[in-house]
C-alpha cells in the first residue's frame, strides 16, 4: 500500500483525527467539537448509538492530550497506567469492558536504529476506539490512510485488527530491507570482497532482536483473551485477530532465521579475519627467520674485539656472504617445510 501524505499537526486537545463509522459504511471524519458532540449524545442515550463508533487518535506530545480523554472519555484507569509505564512488549488485555493494547512500532523514517522503535497505546470498547502515540509511527498510518481511501469497517475491534496486520506488513518489509542486505554482504564475502566490519552486522542484528521482543505480542495475555473474550466482540472478530496474530508469528519466525543467518555470517567473517592475519603473522614469521643468520653474523663480526676472521683475507667479504646465505636458504628451508606439514 502507498501511503499518502497525512497530516500530522494535532489541535489544542491533541487530536491528530477522528472518524465516526455507520455499520458497512466508510468513516467521516470529524473534529474535536463533532467528537464531543458524539461522545455527549453516547452518554445521554446510555450508549445506544445506532450502531455507529468512533475513533480517536491523539498525539501525547500536546500536553493538553491526556487531560481531555480523562475529561470527556471514559477509560479505565489501567490506560492512563501503561501511559506512564514507557516501552514495553505488545500486548492485548481485556480489561473493565475494553481491550487495552500496547503496540510497538517503528517510525516512519525507520533506518535500522534502535531509536526508531516508539509505542502506540490503544483501549476498543464496543464503539469507541482511541489511539495515542508520541512520534509518528507506520503502522497506524496505514490504518489511518486506509480510512481516508474510504475502507468501511464493522466494530472497532476490527479497526484493531486491521492495525495488527498492517504492523505484520511493515515487519516483513523491514525483514525484506535487512534480508537485501545480508545477501549483499554474502555476495561480497564470498567473493572476498568484503568491506563490511562485524560490529555492522552486530548491529543491525540487534535491531532485529529488539523489534522481535518488543514487537512479538505476550502469548499468555493473547491466549485469555482469545479464550476469554468480551461478551460484545464478535465471534468473527475474535477468528480476525486470532489469524492476525498468527500471521504475525509466521514474520517473527522469519525474523529469528535472519538473525540466525547473520550469526553465521559475523562468524565467517570473523574466521576471515583470523586467516588473514595468520597470513600476516606467518609472512612476519618467514621475515624474522630469514633475517636471523645475517643478524648473528653481522653482530658477531662488528665486534670490535681482535680476532676477527678473515679480517686480512683478501676474499673475506664473499667467504662471509656465502656462509650467511647458506644459513639463510637452510632457515627458509626448514620454516617451509614446516608449514607444508601443517
Amino acid at each position: 500500500m502507498v501511503i499518502e501524505n497525512l497530516s500530522y499537526g494535532s489541535d489544542q486537545s491533541g487530536l491528530i483525527c477522528g472518524y465516526i463509522f455507520e455499520r458497512n459504511h466508510p468513516g467521516k471524519p470529524i473534529h474535536t467539537t463533532e467528537a464531543l458532540s458524539w461522545l455527549q449524545s453516547r452518554t445521554d442515550n446510555k450508549g445506544d448509538t445506532n450502531d455507529s463508533f468512533i475513533w480517536l487518535h491523539f498525539n501525547l506530545s500536546t500536553v493538553s492530550a491526556e487531560k481531555w480523554l480523562q475529561d470527556h472519555v471514559e477509560l479505565p484507569e489501567e490506560f492512563y497506567e501503561t501511559l506512564h509505564e514507557g516501552s514495553s512488549t505488545t500486548r492485548i488485555e481485556h480489561v473493565d469492558q475494553c481491550l487495552l493494547a500496547v503496540v510497538n512500532d517503528v517510525l516512519r523514517d525507520f533506518a535500522f536504529e534502535p531509536s526508531d522503535i516508539a509505542t502506540l497505546w490503544l483501549s476498543v470498547s464496543r464503539n469507541i476506539m482511541i489511539s495515542a502515540r508520541r512520534k509518528p509511527l507506520q503502522s497506524v498510518d496505514r490504518l489511518r490512510n486506509a480510512v481516508k481511501n474510504g475502507e468501511a469497517f464493522h466494530s472497532p475491534t476490527e479497526l484493531l485488527t486491521h492495525l495488527l496486520r498492517d504492523q505484520a506488513d511493515v515487519l516483513v518489509a523491514i525483514v525484506r530491507k535487512a534480508t537485501t542486505k545480508v545477501d549483499d554482504i554474502e555476495d561480497r564475502l564470498l567473493s572476498e570482497r568484503l568491506n563490511t566490519k562485524r560490529a555492522n552486522l552486530g548491529e543491525l542484528r540487534r535491531v532485529l532482536v529488539r523489534l522481535q521482543r518488543l514487537l512479538a505480542p505476550e502469548p499468555a495475555a493473547l491466549f485469555r483473551l482469545l479464550n476469554t473474550p468480551p461478551r460484545w466482540v464478535a465471534e468473527l472478530d475474535v477468528q480476525e485477530l486470532s489469524q492476525s496474530t498468527e500471521e504475525f508469528a509466521v514474520v517473527l519466525s522469519e525474523m529469528a532465521s535472519l538473525q540466525e543467518r547473520i550469526k553465521l555470517l559475523q562468524e565467517e567473517i570473523a574466521a576471515s579475519v583470523n586467516e588473514q592475519n595468520n597470513r600476516s603473522l606467518f609472512v612476519l614469521t618467514i621475515v624474522t627467520v630469514l633475517a636471523l643468520p645475517i643478524n648473528i653474523i653481522a653482530g658477531l663480526l662488528g665486534m670490535n674485539v681482535g680476532g676477527i676472521p678473515l679480517a686480512q683475507h683478501e676474499n673475506g667479504f664473499w667467504i662471509v656472504a656465502a656462509i650467511v646465505a647458506t644459513f639463510t636458504v637452510i632457515a627458509g628451508w626448514l620454516v617451509f617445510k614446516k608449514n607444508t606439514r601443517d
